[in-house]
C-alpha cells in the first residue's frame, strides 16, 4: 500500500474577521521528503495558508471555515500551534523573526525545546555542521548578525526541532541575490541530510521552481495552476505573469 501524503489539505477555506475570505477550496499535499512550491503575488493568500497549517490563523483573527488539514493522517484543524509543532511541523517565518537579544546557541535551544535534551544536542550539532557560520557565531547575539546570517539562524532554529516538514515563508525577502542563492543551496543540503519535506512559499517564482519538485500557483486565495515544477514553469500563464517571459521564450 502506498503511504499517504505527509501533509494534506482538502477543500480548505478560511477568512479573517468572519468576513474577508482569504482561502477558497484549496487542495494541496506534501509527500514525505518532497519539496513543494507555493507561488503567487502579494495578497494571494500564501501566508494565510501557512498560518492555517501551523495553527496560527486564530492569532491573526482568522479562522478555517471549511475543509481539513492533516499531518501524517492526523486531523489538526483546531489544534494549538504547540501541539502541531509536536506532530513534526516547523516554520521559517517571513522576516526571519529571530530572538535578537538571545545568542545563536540560545535561539537554537528554543527550537529544540520540543525534543529531549539529548536529541536537541545531537540536532544542534547537526545544524552547526550544516551551517559552520552559525557555529562560529554561537555566542553572538542574533541581533548583531547580518540579514543573511539571521535567515540562516531562522532555518537552523526550525531544523533544531527535528521536524518532518518545514514551512518556509518568503525566504528571499530583503536579501541580496547571492545570499538567497546560498541559502537555497543550503535547503538542498537540508533535504539530502535530513529528508525533511518542505513547503516553499515564494514571490520569486524562478528560484522556487528550480529547487522544488511540484508547484501550486495561488491567486485570490484559490489554486489556479498545479503540476510538476517543470510543467508549471513551462506554462504560458506562469511565464507571462510571474517569470516575465513570453511563452515561446526559453526559461
Amino acid at each position: 500500500m502506498t503511504a499517504g501524503p505527509l501533509i494534506e489539505l482538502r477543500g480548505l477555506s478560511a477568512c479573517y474577521g468572519g468576513k474577508a475570505i482569504v482561502l477558497r477550496d484549496v487542495d494541496l499535499s506534501i509527500p514525505a521528503g518532497g519539496m513543494v512550491a507555493l507561488l503567487g503575488a502579494n495578497g494571494a493568500g500564501k501566508t494565510s495558508l501557512i498560518r492555517a497549517i501551523s495553527g496560527l490563523l486564530p492569532l491573526h483573527h482568522g479562522a478555517i471555515t471549511a475543509g481539513s488539514v492533516r499531518i501524517g493522517g492526523t486531523e489538526i484543524t483546531g489544534l494549538g500551534p504547540d501541539r502541531i509543532v509536536r506532530l513534526g511541523l516547523a516554520q521559517v517565518p517571513e522576516g526571519r523573526m529571530v530572538f535578537r537579544h538571545l545568542t545563536v546557541e540560545e535561539n537554537l535551544r528554543v527550537g529544540a525545546a520540543v525534543i529531549s535534551r539529548a536529541q536537541g544536542d545531537q540536532r544542534i550539532a547537526a545544524v552547526y555542521e550544516l551551517f559552520p557560520r552559525l557555529a562560529e557565531r554561537r555566542r553572538q547575539a542574533a541581533g548583531l548578525m547580518s540579514g543573511g546570517e539571521q535567515q540562516m539562524l531562522a532555518l537552523g532554529r526550525a531544523l533544531a526541532s527535528a521536524p518532518r516538514v518545514l514551512l518556509i515563508d518568503e525566504l528571499s525577502l530583503g536579501l541580496a541575490p547571492i545570499i538567497v542563492k546560498s541559502i537555497y543551496d543550503q535547503l538542498r543540503q537540508v533535504r539530502a541530510a535530513f529528508g525533511t519535506a518542505m513547503l516553499v512559499v515564494e514571490q520569486n517564482a524562478r528560484l522556487a521552481l528550480e529547487i522544488c519538485d511540484t508547484a501550486h500557483v495561488l491567486e485570490r486565495g484559490a489554486i489556479v495552476l498545479s503540476g510538476t515544477a517543470d510543467a508549471v514553469a513551462g506554462s504560458e500563464r506562469m511565464r507571462e505573469s510571474y517569470l516575465g517571459t513570453k511563452a515561446e521564450s526559453a526559461l
